[in-house]
């Protein structure tokens, strides 16, 4: 569970993971009218206890913007 205070490229091609989970995304408000966009993943749909958050992310307005710009990069948008 974290909160990103940066974000980098790492240039290295990565590989994809061999599962998929689910996610869920949440608005958190904090001190000052803020407002945080949290990402949670859940554990394997195949595990024997139910579902539970296994990682979370929060990211503030920056780091949520500058995220897009990295969706954008990599999945430019359809004109």
């Amino acid at each position: 569970m974290a909160r990103i205070g940066k974000i980098f490229w790492n240039s290295t091609l990565g590989n994809p993971h061999p599962s998929e989970v689910e996610a869920e995304l949440r608005e958190v408000g904090i001190a000052g009218g803020e407002k945080l966009l949290q990402l949670s993943t859940f554990g394997s749909p195949d595990r024997q206890s139910r579902p539970k958050v296994s990682q979370t992310i929060q990211l503030d307005r920056e780091h949520a913007m500058e995220f897009r710009r990295a969706i954008d990069k990599v999945f430019p948008p359809e004109e």
